[in-house]
């Protein structure tokens, strides 16, 4: 193990590490502007920070990981950086897998894969095969997905078992429609990061972070590190999670302290 996690772990409460944390890894492509560079070469120094970050989360005990790295909309960028883009995920996948699985880290899927070029699906699908026994962080891939997507995908699912007659209506509930998303079997996230400066949500994962932190930093993709990371984090600490509830209920739920 690398030796950053223990000055990490005296900064942080151990007790109170976020289960799931999702990203929306935004700048690449001013970051290369910046530097005078091509768009895809930011997209390529991304790649260092998705290593960077998923291996501090699967240190620091971070159960879920799921990171924006393709969306729908995506598709529309000019024809040439969405090819860039899709030799980049599928080259990254291919490269990384055998390390991903020595970290037991478990790689999982969200969106729609079957609009993937067929090498890329190829590769993405085999890491998902090599890693299906990992059990400690899960790195779940947004690609080709949108949350309105994934909404209407599981409206459509619960309509045709209504037609079925295989589900009443009334019957459908929050639980029903989470069961129908994308995310089946993954909670909800407690942190959302966006990078890059701009504060919106783009489509990302909306049923699930009804209730989610959100932390916004003007530092470009390529450039959040494990400090910047940290420092998400420890924001995250500061909060209070309410949940609809006052804060004297809040406290009042809380366990007491164990004694030492």
């Amino acid at each position: 193990m690398d030796s950053y996690p223990e000055e990490y772990t005296r900064r942080l409460d151990m007790r109170r590490i976020p289960r799931h944390v999702a990203v929306i890894m935004d700048g690449n492509g001013r970051w290369a502007r910046s530097r005078m560079r091509e768009r895809t070469e930011g997209h390529a120094e991304g790649v260092n920070s998705v290593n960077r970050i998923t291996r501090l989360a699967s240190d620091l005990g971070i159960k879920y990981l799921t990171l924006y790295a393709f969306s729908t909309e995506n598709w529309l960028r000019p024809a040439g950086e969405v090819e860039t883009l899709m030799h980049l995920i599928g080259w990254t996948i291919r490269k990384e897998t055998p390390e991903l699985k020595a970290n037991n880290v478990h790689i999982r899927l969200l969106g729609e894969i079957d609009r993937l070029p067929p090498e890329v699906a190829g590769c993405l699908a085999h890491g998902v095969e090599e890693t299906r026994g990992c059990d400690g962080l899960n790195l779940c891939l947004c690609l080709s997905y949108s949350s309105r997507w994934e909404i209407t995908e599981a409206a459509r699912k619960l309509a045709a078992l209504a037609a079925e007659g295989q589900l009443k209506p009334e019957d459908i509930s929050e639980e029903t429609m989470s069961s129908h998303l994308a995310t089946r079997g993954i909670p909800d996230p407690d942190l959302l990061i966006r990078t890059g400066g701009e504060q919106r949500i783009s489509n990302f994962l909306l049923w699930q972070i009804a209730y989610s932190e959100l932390y916004f930093t003007h530092v470009l993709w390529p450039d959040f590190d494990h400090e910047e990371f940290v420092k998400a984090l420890e924001d995250y600490q500061h909060r209070e999670r309410r949940f609809g509830k006052t804060s004297d209920q809040v406290r009042d739920d809380s366990p007491e302290p164990a004694d030492n």
